[in-house]
């Protein structure tokens, strides 16, 4: 519609957090003609930088972020005398490089890599009961992720089956004298579905 202004028309802000109002602040700083001008508005607007965030004011390196975020929005544009040096702020207004996927490839993805951490572990440990607790810990595990993963009861048999194959047959359970965890669909529910059902 004409005459409306929309942000999706606008230019994208640098620290979006501070909001639209500050880059305007900061737009008019770097267009003062006089350096003692740009040097007050600047103070100025880090004075209400400080106010959007009160509960941090104490933190250490506060007002450094705040010049620092000052310098971001600006573009490095406004030259003023910055009260602490602000040449580290290129490192945060860089853009990160992208981190690696971790392609792990496992046997069956239902049990996920770090279960299948624990069977390289179990297969070095002594026997013993710090073994026998790390055994009920993983079987315990194995059972919510196959009780996850197909909707169902988990079978017994099953998860003594796999943890003796992807153990190399070191780690050896009876499911019928096994004492699993009772696990009710409920317990498996994320948290947030829980809190609102209450």
């Amino acid at each position: 519609m004409e005459g409306l202004d929309y942000n999706t028309q606008r230019e994208d802000l640098k620290l979006p957090e501070y909001g639209r109002e500050i880059q305007k602040m900061v737009e008019h700083a770097i267009s003062l003609p006089t350096k003692e001008e740009r040097q007050k508005c600047a103070e100025t607007i880090i004075d209400i930088m400080q106010r959007m965030s009160p509960q941090s004011r104490d933190g250490n390196g506060h007002k450094q972020k705040l010049w620092d975020h000052l310098a971001i929005m600006s573009g490095f544009r406004l030259d003023i005398d910055y009260p602490y040096d602000v040449s580290q702020a290129l490192k945060i207004a860089g853009r990160p490089e992208p981190m690696a996927y971790p392609m792990q490839r496992i046997p069956v993805r239902h049990y996920g890599h770090l279960v299948f951490e624990l069977f390289e572990k179990l297969k070095t440990m002594p026997a013993g009961a710090e073994r026998d607790q790390l055994t009920r810990m993983t079987a315990n595990q194995m059972q919510r992720d196959l009780h996850q993963w197909s909707h169902t009861s988990a079978d017994h048999e099953k998860i003594a089956d796999d943890l003796a194959r992807y153990t190399d047959g070191v780690i050896q359970i009876d499911p019928n004298e096994f004492e699993f965890e009772r696990i009710s669909s409920k317990d498996l529910q994320p948290t947030e579905k829980r809190k609102k059902k209450r």
